[in-house]
């Protein structure tokens, strides 16, 4: 279920579904990169103004699905106009910036961007822009991108399949009219 906080700028209420703390793993596969199964950790916050924090964590997993060392790091702020027109700026810790452009499918929780603008440092790897596609499917967020270089043309290179991962914190501040000794609950 997607919940709307109370204090979400109404703007961002299309982009309720974003929202949350996502874990989950997926797979990385782009010529002249090793290819590798990863952990992702996303998160998607609000503070009341109209946009949507995002940093996102990927670490290389080995065949047992541990940590083996970190793979990509990147932030950003999401946009939404009335139009469902979303806008997307992002920074990778690769010395990459992206602005990206895109569009809220009509009636289902999808979102298809590209990038429209790509700037890099004299330290990264070459990259001339990107396409993702993120989706709320069955309760679980769900990614593919995109990527081309000026040796590669646009393909697949990376998608992953994220839950939500609760704090109990949430669940806690709700139970304020518990009894102290926790027991009298059960009776």
């Amino acid at each position: 279920m997607i919940q709307i906080p109370s204090d979400l700028h109404p703007d961002l209420v299309p982009l309720a579904f974003l929202l949350g703390n996502w874990e989950g793993a997926g797979v990385s596969d782009f010529p002249g990169a090793e290819k590798c199964n990863f952990g992702q950790e996303a998160t998607f916050t609000h503070d009341g103004r109209d946009f949507i924090e995002y940093v996102s964590h990927t670490w290389v997993l080995d065949s047992e699905g541990r940590k083996v060392r970190p793979l990509e790091s990147e932030s950003g702020y999401w946009r939404i106009d009335k139009d469902r027109k979303v806008e997307v700026v992002m920074s990778r810790d690769q010395g990459i910036i992206e602005v990206w452009y895109g569009e809220l499918a009509e009636g289902k929780p999808q979102i298809d961007l590209a990038t429209d603008a790509v700037a890099r440092t004299a330290h990264a790897a070459p990259y001339s822009g990107g396409k993702r596609l993120y989706g709320y499917v069955k309760s679980d967020l769900m990614w593919v991108g995109e990527k081309a270089t000026p040796e590669v043309e646009l393909r697949p290179y990376m998608s992953a399949h994220l839950k939500k991962v609760v704090d109990p914190r949430e669940w806690a501040k709700d139970l304020k009219d518990l009894p102290d000794d926790g027991i009298a609950f059960f009776h």
